[in-house]
């Protein structure tokens, strides 16, 4: 299936008069200001953080060769597919297998593992927020069999840009952790975490700050014992 194609399956026009009846309407901050924000944050982060991701590609180099990065398609704004960017965590050809990392997954590198608990690996997603495919803070971009899930109201999501970080991904912080407890992860994932995802997603949309978002980037770095949602 084409690009193309998979964009007008996931997102249909419909989505958006739900999602002005279901929600409020689009703030300030959301309509003008975010991704100026996004691509001011974006660009300074790069700058910032240039030498530890110099220095992270070197040691995946070192560890176990090229590739140093990781892309893979998932759905972006208005169901448009697009490659996220990641330091690569897994030996080379494990990324083939379940999409479902699990901690003490096998096929995580030493690096890799380091890379996952810190966050690290999902730094070069600042270029996809650079880019426009993504924002600083949103909900995380599904890869299309999950994306393809959404029904109703909950296409509206897609109206906005997929996330570095946000309320979801604050609350699963852990989901490594988490999914290594579950006897059937993928049905776990699939069935209870994905629908808690949504329902988080769907009060961010609905409460979409400029303070809020300054609250979960902060979250992000100096987490806190009680999140918000």
């Amino acid at each position: 299936m084409s690009g193309r194609e998979v964009a007008q399956t996931l997102f249909v026009p419909e989505c958006v008069s739900e999602l002005r009846s279901a929600c409020v309407r689009p703030s300030i901050y959301r309509r003008y200001c975010k991704r100026p924000f996004d691509m001011a944050l974006s660009m300074t982060l790069l700058v910032l953080l240039m030498p530890l991701c110099v220095l992270i590609c070197l040691l995946i180099r070192v560890g176990d060769g090229r590739p140093v990065l990781f892309r893979q398609v998932r759905v972006g704004r208005f169901g448009q597919p697009f490659h996220i960017l990641k330091f690569r965590t897994m030996f080379r050809g494990s990324d083939l297998g379940s999409s479902v990392t699990v901690a003490g997954d096998k096929r995580l590198t030493r690096v890799g593992r380091f890379l996952r608990k810190w966050k690290l690996d999902e730094l070069p997603q600042l270029l996809n927020v650079l880019r426009g495919e993504m924002s600083m803070v949103g909900p995380r971009p599904d890869v299309p069999g999950f994306a393809d899930r959404l029904s109703g109201v909950e296409k509206s999501l897609l109206e906005l840009r997929p996330g570095v970080t946000g309320p979801a991904s604050l609350r699963y912080r852990d989901e490594d952790g988490i999914l290594a407890l579950q006897a059937d992860p993928e049905r776990y994932n699939r069935e209870i975490v994905f629908p808690d995802k949504v329902r988080l997603n769907l009060g961010y949309a609905r409460k979409m700050t400029f303070l809020g978002d300054i609250y979960y980037l902060l979250q992000t770095v100096l987490p806190v014992r009680k999140l918000a949602g």
